[in-house]
């Protein structure tokens, strides 16, 4: 594997822990800016916004770049609205600080995905595409939890600072290992533009990308209810909160570590198995949450079954596109991102419901089964033989 793909995976650590680190510092930032708790979740809210928009966008920005100037651009604009953000007295200008970073990580993530598996073999792709997704749960397992002790020691700007410091060897890194190939001549770039996303918008595709966004659903409305679930339903103390999410971190990299060597061989099995797979993990977490071995347990194997079937779905949707724009990468990342913002919403509605705090593993269990209807249908749709009427004779 070429020393330019753990590049771009470490850039990628980076931006995840960026992502996720908001949830053990909002206090802190609320504190610090005098606003509301929930004021201060809305950032977290506009980087998942921003990412969701931002891909398709930043993708055509980046897509008339060398793919070297273009991570470079992006990834400078991260550091920089990190370095704002760790200096800003104001709430706003932060929350404008999350846009913006929230909009470079879209960008880089769609460059970042197709440059990867470009400077690969062919059967090696879906591992490049392990490397640079494991960037995600290294951040939950290491960046996030560090993220948490940087601000409880030295506040929460302290955070912002490291990320921060982090991507400045990737900058290094990437400008010198990524190769700077001129982009394709465009004399017309919208008509190109238009002409690649007919072409992309395929119904496999669209169906992947559905599939995608209600597995991530699914992981990302149980991952964030797992405090409550640990400490009000196992019954086990706060410390064991980071060792929960450490290890569903540490069974996220082996997901997308199995993933990488196997998904190019067999990549329906994967993500068949996989969603079947989870889907009776969430129902079984639900049923047996009060049980702390059992509990403790299926949070490091829906992790692991988790980033397995998302890593499949990444390489299936550049496998389907056949894309080397970044458009293709972009729809993935909107995909992501689209189902982390609406599994903790889906979620949220079932714990405003009263429905306790097993509710959100047994909706993440219903997303699973959605998933899998959906994958099915499409999979029967195609495999269809499609018979047209004989010809008649006429006399």
């Amino acid at each position: 594997m070429p020393f330019a793909v753990y590049v771009l995976g470490l850039a990628v650590f980076a931006q995840g822990t960026s992502e996720f680190m908001l949830s053990g510092l909002l206090s802190g930032i609320a504190d610090d800016l005098h606003v509301s708790i929930p004021t201060a979740g809305l950032l977290t809210s506009a980087f998942a916004v921003g990412m969701v928009v931002g891909a398709p966008a930043m993708a055509l920005v980046g897509r008339r770049q060398p793919r070297r100037r273009a991570l470079l651009f992006f990834l400078c604009v991260f550091i920089a609205a990190h370095v704002v953000g760790a200096l800003t007295p104001n709430y706003p200008v932060l929350l404008a600080t999350r846009v913006f970073g929230a909009l470079a990580n879209a960008g880089f993530w769609a460059v970042a995905l197709v440059t990867a598996i470009d400077l690969v073999r062919p059967e090696q792709r879906a591992r490049a595409t392990s490397v640079v997704v494991g960037g995600v749960t290294v951040a939950c397992v290491v960046g996030v939890p560090a993220g948490a002790l940087l601000g409880d020691r030295w506040g929460w700007r302290a955070a912002f600072w490291a990320v921060a410091l982090v991507s400045l060897p990737a900058v290094l890194a990437i400008a010198r290992t990524i190769p700077n190939h001129a982009p394709p001549a465009q004399p017309d770039p919208s008509a190109n533009t238009r002409r690649d996303l007919r072409a992309l918008l395929t119904r496999p595709l669209l169906s992947t990308l559905s599939v995608m966004a209600l597995v991530q659903g699914a992981t990302f409305c149980a991952f964030s209810y797992f405090e409550p679930v640990i400490t009000e339903v196992t019954g086990l103390a706060d410390g064991w909160v980071p060792i929960a999410l450490a290890l569903f971190g540490i069974g996220s990299f082996v997901g997308v570590t199995i993933a990488g060597r196997i998904v190019d061989r067999r990549p329906t099995q994967v993500i068949g198995w996989g969603m079947a797979a989870s889907a009776v993990g969430w129902a079984l977490f639900a049923y047996t949450a009060a049980t702390p071995w059992a509990a403790i347990t299926l949070v490091a194997i829906q992790g692991m079954l988790a980033f397995a079937t998302g890593t499949a779905l990444i390489a299936r949707v550049l496998r389907l596109s056949q894309d080397t724009s970044g458009l293709s990468g972009a729809l993935a990342t909107s995909a992501f991102n689209i189902g982390g913002t609406l599994g903790p919403w889906l979620g949220g509605l079932t714990l405003n419901a009263n429905l306790g705090y097993r509710a959100p593993l047994a909706t993440s269990a219903a997303l699973m089964l959605l998933a899998l209807t959906v994958a099915a249908t499409t999979h029967h749709h195609e495999r269809r033989p499609h018979h047209f009427p004989k010809p008649t004779a006429h006399t």
